[in-house]
């Protein structure tokens, strides 16, 4: 029994998990020495251009294997601690074998979105980090960050796949772009969100455009009530949760198993 002055033990979702990784090296691995960067929790970081984050890895981290990356861009206002405190993944990334990016929030540009995007490179100079496998999520800015990452011109293809929450873009907005290369896309968007209100499923049938769906199905709701696009090129759904914009739709497993699965399998 834990007595009166025990310390609390971590927020559930913040508690760094060890990873299993594969018995055999990776190929894409980094020469043993060549990165810095400790296991566990580096805070207070900071790129080139004043981007703050933190930093998770497994906590039997390997600095000579390449990990997949999770950057998580925040709500407005929100520093890299409390946007991990909001989204509850480091848990289910790390023992996954992700290095999660937590960053502190700027507002957003174009200017800033581009620097938003350079932080995998920052990371990727103290972590070893296979910057093909680098994937974002977010929530509100953050989500509308995650979408933006992905289809500017000027960041276009410095993400494998996106998990945006609540985003602040419309499929009128999208359309000023053009498609990126196919990617996994995680749309999350709670039905009571009366800042945004139904974009999720606006910009959910933009990517069913770009990612070559089948669009002369309907897309089947599966086990966790999401809606999955069949016949994508790369893997499309739509998660509608109960809440208003300011609540985060607690998918953190699915965010993993559904959109970075791929990024964890041995090559």
């Amino acid at each position: 029994m834990m007595s009166a002055c025990s310390p609390p033990g971590p927020v559930e979702g913040m508690a760094i998990a060890a990873a299993e990784y594969p018995a055999a090296a990776d190929a894409a691995g980094c020469p043993v020495g060549s990165k810095m960067g400790q296991a566990g929790a580096s805070d207070d970081l900071q790129t080139p251009e004043g981007i703050g984050y933190n930093v998770r890895t497994p906590s039997n981290y390997r600095p000579d294997f390449a990990h997949p990356l999770l950057v998580v861009f925040p709500p407005a206002g929100a520093s890299a601690k409390k946007n991990e405190a909001f989204t509850h993944l480091t848990t289910e990334a790390t023992r996954r074998g992700f290095v999660v990016a937590y960053t502190a929030h700027r507002k957003l540009s174009p200017e800033v979105v581009s620097q938003l995007a350079k932080v995998p490179a920052d990371v990727s100079a103290r972590w070893c980090i296979d910057l093909k496998r680098v994937y974002a999520t977010g929530h509100s800015d953050g989500g509308t960050a995650s979408h933006a990452v992905a289809v500017l011109p000027e960041t276009r293809g410095t993400v494998a796949g996106i998990a945006p929450s609540a985003a602040g873009f419309t499929h009128k907005d999208l359309d000023a772009y053009a498609c990126p290369v196919p990617l996994p896309v995680m749309i999350m968007h709670n039905g009571d969100d009366r800042l945004f209100p139904g974009w999720g499923k606006e910009t959910a049938s933009w990517w069913a455009v770009c990612n070559h769906c089948d669009l002369s199905s309907p897309p089947q709701r599966d086990k966790e009530g999401c809606l999955v696009y069949p016949g994508c090129a790369a893997p499309l759904s739509y998660c509608e949760k109960q809440g208003g914009h300011s609540d985060w739709p607690g998918m953190g497993v699915a965010i993993v198993e559904r959109l970075l699965s791929s990024a964890v399998a041995t090559k």
